[in-house]
């Protein structure tokens, strides 16, 4: 669903192999991708790290080992952010050469709109994510523990959702076919998930319910499989913008990081701090990753992330909230992403009419995006606002997603003794 354009047969046909001295000029005249945007970046990771580092250090008094798993934990994730950085440029000259690139359809009629832009460099963040992940536990999880199962079956899942991913950023599947995807990639977690099955009731409801605790049995784990698909297809659906996929990716996670920092900071169960740990140990090595492609990707973007990005990311985030046994707080930090649906839902069930790319109307001439009548967030917000810049309106947008994820710190904060 990103703003974009495939090269079509034509253009296919027109890259095929020629003569070695028109090859060769091609080759020269072919436009180098911008350099990462690091300012970004840098004012991000300075915003971020003074709450996040505030609450590990100073604030709660979390054990030392905790705190040790931790720590290795970002510095492998700062090491893949500069690993990332360093490979995305390489990998957009392979995907070019092999003409996996798009148009930017929100740049159409000028000429940044013409320019080829490599495409499905989320498998870059893929790769690196897996090799971190693996790495990490040869220094926090012994060949008996209990959650190395787990952590296994979650990284199969992740691996599987990023296979299917670049499968469909190649083969451009149809949109039934995407809403399956997920479900296949969650087997391996669903099969090897070996935790509680039950939830708690809320307070108000006990008394109607006459329990505390029920306990949902194969029910649960339909959900489970219902989240990841859920999660996976709500961030491939909610774009359109330069740096809007990854963006909202970033600022979820970070909310997810300082969620479970709270957690195992209040918590006395160690059962549970391992699962807020747990959940710890992957979104750090997400959101580096991720940092590293939106320098590529925010607005003006060099390079597109494909589906492989955002199903990747969304399984990531489906499989720690399901491990880390939030899924409730998850679906909050969702709020934007479960609007986007409720919006697309008329389209999506074929209802109503469902255009291949449900984008903004762009306007050459002033550079603003106007709203269409298509069922997306995106649309829905420029026509109650008004037109925007492409940038103005993805900084709108997650300003959007950030204020969701506020409003769940304060719901839980609200609610707590009182709903559970």
């Amino acid at each position: 669903m990103a703003a974009r354009k495939r090269a079509s047969a034509t253009t296919a046909t027109d890259t095929k192999p020629s003569p070695p001295q028109t090859q060769t000029t091609t080759t020269q005249i072919e436009p180098p991708i911008a350099p990462p945007k690091k300012g970004l970046i840098f004012k991000f990771c300075c915003f971020f790290s003074i709450p996040y580092f505030y609450l590990l250090f100073q604030h709660y008094k979390i054990e030392r080992d905790l705190k040790r798993s931790i720590l290795i934990n970002a510095a492998l994730s700062i090491a893949g952010f500069f690993l990332t950085q360093r490979m995305i440029p390489v990998a957009s000259r392979y995907v070019l050469k092999r003409g996996l690139f798009g148009f930017d359809i929100n740049k159409k009629g000028t000429p940044q709109g013409a320019i080829k832009v490599p495409e499905s460099l989320g498998i870059v963040v893929g790769i690196v994510f897996l090799v971190l992940a693996i790495l990490f536990q040869y220094f926090n999880f012994t060949a008996d523990s209990n959650w190395l199962v787990e952590y296994n079956a979650a990284l199969a899942s992740i691996c599987f959702m990023i296979l299917l991913g670049f499968v469909d950023d190649v083969l451009d599947v149809p949109w039934r076919v995407k809403l399956l995807l997920p479900s296949f990639a969650a087997l391996p977690l669903l099969m090897a998930y070996a935790g509680h099955t039950t939830i708690i009731i809320p307070k108000p409801l006990v008394f109607y319910i006459g329990q505390e605790v029920l306990d949902l049995g194969w029910v649960y784990k339909l959900y489970m499989g219902l989240l990841a698909v859920f999660c996976t297809n709500s961030i491939n659906i909610h774009a359109g913008l330069n740096g809007l996929e990854v963006g909202q990716t970033v600022v979820i996670a970070s909310a997810i990081l300082i969620h479970n920092l709270m957690q195992i900071g209040v918590s006395s169960d160690p059962e549970y701090k391992q699962a807020h740990a747990f959940s710890i140990y992957l979104v750090q090595p997400l959101l580096a990753t991720s940092l590293a492609l939106l320098s590529f990707n925010w607005y003006p973007s060099s390079v597109f992330v494909g589906d492989t990005y955002t199903y990747f990311a969304g399984m990531t985030m489906a499989v720690v909230g399901i491990l880390g046994h939030y899924s409730e707080t998850l679906l909050i930090f969702f709020l934007p992403q479960v609007l986007n649906f409720l919006l697309s839902l008329p389209q999506l069930s074929g209802y109503v009419k469902c255009p291949r790319h449900r984008l903004p109307r762009f306007n050459p001439e002033t550079g603003l995006l106007t709203g269409t009548q298509d069922g997306t967030l995106v649309n829905f917000y420029l026509r109650i606002f008004g037109p925007k810049s492409e940038k103005s309106l993805c900084i709108h947008l997650l300003l959007v997603q950030a204020l969701g994820c506020c409003f769940c710190f304060m719901l839980r904060y609200f609610l707590a003794g009182w709903y559970k």
